[in-house]
C-alpha cells in the first residue's frame, strides 16, 4: 500500500486532506483504494453533495424548487441519497426512470424529457404517472394515442425551444434550429392541440443552455424564460402547475475559469419572482440542476503503474485513462484541450514539484489526462486523482473501449 506524505492540511478543494493524503469521505486514499479492492474508481463525497445543495437553498428564493438532472451522475447510490435533498428528478431514459422509481421520489415530482422518446419508454412514464416533457408534436401524438390505450390522461409538459440562448453556455440547448423542443412559435397550436385530446396539461420546460459560469447571463436568460412562459401560458388548455426555467449553473474546470457567483444568481431570480407568481399564480418554479450538484465532488483516482522519460519529457502512466474519464482526456467537447485539475492524491502540499505528463494506459495518444503540469514527483503506486469528475464521468466515457476493466463507483 501507498504511503501518504507527511505534510499537513485540512481540505484540498474541499475535500479532506489526511497527512498529506486526499481522503475522499474522510478516508485516505490507499486505504479506500483498499476498501475498494480496485483502482481506477470514482468516489462522490456525500457530505460536498450536501453542502452543495445547502448553499443552493440559502442563495435561492425559498419558493424556487431545484430538482436534480439525473443524467449528470445516475449511479443509484446518489440519486438515493439526492432524493432526500431536492424537490424532484429530471430523467432522460427508461433506465434512469427505473433508478428514479427505485427511490424515494414521489412520481408526480419526476418528469422525462429528451428527443427520440421510444413507444415503450413513453409506455412506462405514462404508467408510472410521471410528467412527459414533449419534444415534438408527432411525441404528442404517440402520448395521446399510448395513453388512451391505457384508459390514462398522461401528464405532459411542453418542453419549449426558445427564441434565445444562454450567453456563454458551454452548450446550447435552445435558440435557432434545435432537436430540443417545440419552437416556440408552434407552441400555442401544439397547446390547443393538448386540450383538444385530453391530456393532463402540466406545464412548460424551457431549458437555453448549460455550464454558464456569467451569472449576468444566467440571470437574463431566466428572465426571458419567465416572460415567455406567460406569454405561452394564454394559450394553454389549463394553467400551469410547473415551469422548469432549466439550469445552466457550471462549475470551474480550469485555472481560467472563475466560479459562478451563485449570490448573483440568486438575486437575479429573487428579482425575477413577483413577476412569475403573478404571471403564473399557480406554477411550482423549478430549477434543473446536474452538474452543479454533483461535478464537484466526485473524483477520478487512478494508479501509476509506470514511469519513463522520454526525450527529455516526464511520463507517469496510470491504470486508467479516457475509457472512464472522457472529458478529462479534452475528446468530450474541447476544441483546444485544457488540463482539468489533477495532483498526485498522495503527496498534497508536498514541496518539491516536477513537471510530467499523465496518461492512460490505452494504445492511443489520446489518453491524456494531463499534459506537461507541474506536480509533486510520483513514483509507481502513487494515486493520480482528476477532480471535477463527479458529472458526465463515467457514464459519458466508452467503457468498452480496447476492452479494459470497467472502474468501480463508491459514495463516500
Amino acid at each position: 500500500m501507498t504511503d501518504c506524505a507527511k505534510q499537513e492540511a485540512e481540505t484540498y478543494r474541499g475535500f479532506p486532506v489526511i497527512e498529506g493524503c486526499l481522503a475522499p469521505g474522510g478516508t485516505p486514499l490507499p486505504r479506500l483504494a483498499a476498501r475498494i479492492g480496485q483502482t481506477p474508481f470514482f468516489a462522490y463525497d456525500r457530505k460536498l453533495i450536501s453542502e452543495r445543495m445547502a448553499a443552493l437553498r440559502s442563495n435561492l428564493p425559498p419558493d424556487v424548487q431545484v430538482n436534480y438532472a439525473i443524467k449528470a451522475n445516475p449511479m443509484p447510490a446518489v440519486v438515493q441519497h439526492l432524493a432526500g435533498l431536492v424537490d424532484g428528478f429530471d430523467l432522460a431514459s427508461a433506465g434512469e426512470l427505473m433508478t428514479a422509481l427505485d427511490s424515494a421520489m414521489p412520481a408526480e415530482r419526476i418528469s422525462f424529457a429528451g428527443p427520440g422518446k421510444t413507444p415503450d419508454e413513453l409506455s412506462r412514464a405514462i404508467a408510472a404517472g410521471i410528467t412527459i416533457n414533449a419534444e415534438s408534436e408527432r411525441e404528442l401524438e404517440s402520448i395521446a394515442r399510448i395513453g388512451a390505450e391505457m384508459s390514462l390522461a398522461p401528464r405532459v409538459a411542453v418542453r419549449v425551444n426558445p427564441d434565445f440562448e444562454l450567453r456563454g453556455s458551454g452548450m446550447r440547448m435552445g435558440g435557432g434550429a434545435k432537436q430540443f423542443g417545440i419552437d416556440a412559435e408552434r407552441v400555442p397550436e401544439a397547446l390547443r392541440w393538448i386540450g383538444r385530446h385530453g391530456l393532463d396539461f402540466q406545464g412548460f420546460h424551457i431549458y437555453s443552455g448549460s455550464q454558464g459560469l456569467n451569472a449576468g447571463a444566467i440571470s437574463d436568460a431566466q428572465s426571458k424564460t419567465i416572460d415567455l412562459a406567460i406569454e405561452l401560458a394564454a394559450h394553454a388548455p389549463g394553467p400551469v402547475r410547473k415551469l422548469n426555467i432549466g439550469g445552466g449553473f457550471g462549475i470551474p474546470y480550469f485555472d481560467s475559469d472563475a466560479p459562478l457567483d451563485l449570490a448573483a444568481v440568486g438575486q437575479g431570480l429573487a428579482e425575477h419572482m413577483p413577476r412569475a407568481r403573478q404571471g403564473l399564480p399557480e406554477a411550482r418554479i423549478m430549477v434543473e440542476l446536474g452538474r452543479y450538484i454533483v461535478g464537484e465532488a466526485g473524483v477520478y483516482v487512478c494508479r501509476i503503474v509506470d514511469r519513463k522519460d522520454s526525450r527529455g519529457q516526464t511520463f507517469l502512466i496510470t491504470d486508467g485513462g479516457l475509457h472512464h474519464q472522457l472529458a478529462a482526456s479534452g475528446n468530450f467537447g474541447q476544441v483546444l484541450r485544457r488540463n482539468y485539475p489533477v495532483v498526485v492524491g498522495n503527496r498534497i502540499g508536498q514541496d518539491a514539484r516536477e513537471t510530467a505528463t499523465v496518461v492512460g494506459c490505452l494504445c492511443t495518444p489520446l489518453d491524456l489526462l494531463a499534459s506537461k503540469m507541474d506536480l509533486a514527483p510520483a513514483e509507481v503506486g502513487d494515486f493520480v486523482v482528476v477532480f471535477q469528475s463527479g458529472a458526465y464521468g463515467l457514464t459519458a466515457s466508452p467503457t468498452a473501449f480496447l476492452s479494459h476493466p470497467a472502474p468501480a463507483e463508491v459514495l463516500v
